[in-house]
């Protein structure tokens, strides 16, 4: 028995449309149709696209990308600019992106804005020459509108042409101070997010709005900046123990602004010769992969970055494919997670004089 060697084409050359066409004995028009699931196809037999479906797969047939963007006049390609590649909070967010963009078969192109706004903008120019259909943002501040159809990832400034998708901050402020006054704590200290953080002065009013609905006094001297473009946890690190120094009072519990700060702070507390949480609670915010591993594990407010990412490009696609009508804003809820890093506080806790060097 003589096996069909068309179905076997040599791995070292691609199958081209027309030998798939040929093999089913159509034409290479009406094979097309069938694969690019073209208007024209509807009037062709449902056994027919089965046949041509069936060969192509025989024949492993691979569309030429470069030709169909060609001919189209596309690219399929996103541009994502990030703040830092391999960051907990942006890694979970590309990932998110690319699970809907691979479904979709878009590719996307990755580039870093470190918060410098003038190499934000070259960046952005680049992406718009290798033809991207649009821009998904993380964590940055947009200073215009793109020309382009852009989704922000924890955007706040509205902008023609611009989605918006942000957390819901008042709520996730409400459910980790809410966590922190039913356990006892009065005198809590905060880390502010340093000030090219998109979401930074969002989340700071919203915890001074909630701390007053929920009579909970701000202390100035338990309030500190974060500074500098680390994403690391020294950055949480170093202002802890610049923190814990200061000795302006007591406090039983720390609300950080994100979980890489809050890891960091904790080893600072502990080599003051404190304990989390018995001496000290500790809350953080994002929920990052480490945060459930970190001895104690975190307690945290869970922002579900993996979703966002995904929000995120599925809203860019509907705009760029079928044209949908762009939402200015986009809100997420937070989840808030109790974990090994909050407890009661201390009724008759005593203030430790800290000297550190």
């Amino acid at each position: 028995m003589v096996k069909d060697r068309k179905l076997r084409p040599k791995k070292s050359s691609a199958v081209t449309l027309k030998a798939v066409a040929e093999h089913v004995g159509l034409t290479p028009g009406t094979v097309s149709a069938v694969l690019n699931n073209a208007p024209s196809s509807r009037s062709i037999p449902e056994h027919t696209k089965n046949r041509i479906l069936v060969a192509a797969r025989e024949l492993n047939y691979r569309p030429n990308f470069f030709a169909q963007s060609l001919r189209k006049k596309r690219t399929y390609t996103i541009g994502v600019i990030v703040e830092e590649i391999g960051d907990a909070y942006g890694s979970l967010v590309i990932s998110g992106i690319e699970q809907y963009l691979r479904q979709k078969n878009y590719f996307f192109l990755t580039v870093v804005h470190r918060h410098d706004p003038d190499l934000l903008d070259r960046y952005a120019q680049i992406l718009q020459e290798r033809g991207v259909e649009g821009f998904i943002t993380v964590d940055m501040r947009l200073r215009e509108a793109p020309s382009l159809p852009t989704v922000a990832v924890a955007g706040h400034t509205p902008f023609p042409g611009v989605t918006n998708i942000i957390l819901d901050h008042h709520h996730a402020a409400r459910v980790a101070l809410q966590h922190l006054l039913e356990l006892g704590h009065r005198n809590v200290a905060f880390m502010k997010g340093h000030a090219q953080s998109s979401d930074s002065e969002d989340r700071w009013k919203a915890i001074v709005r909630v701390s007053d609905e929920l009579g909970i006094k701000i202390n100035p001297a338990l309030v500190i900046r974060l500074k500098g473009d680390k994403v690391t946890p020294d950055l949480g690190y170093m202002f802890a123990r610049r923190f814990l120094a200061r000795n302006h009072g007591p406090f039983t519990a720390l609300f950080a602004y994100n979980d890489t700060s809050a890891i960091g702070a904790i080893r600072a507390i502990h080599e003051a010769g404190l304990q989390v949480p018995d001496d000290i609670s500790v809350v953080g915010f994002d929920d990052i992969e480490s945060a459930a591993y970190h001895n104690p594990a975190i307690t945290t407010v869970r922002q579900p970055l993996q979703r966002m990412g995904e929000i995120a490009a599925r809203t860019l696609l509907n705009q760029i494919e079928s044209g949908e009508p762009r939402v200015p804003e986009i809100t997420v809820e937070p989840e808030f997670v109790v974990r090994g890093s909050t407890s009661a506080a201390r009724a008759n806790r005593k203030a430790v004089a800290l000297k550190l060097a």
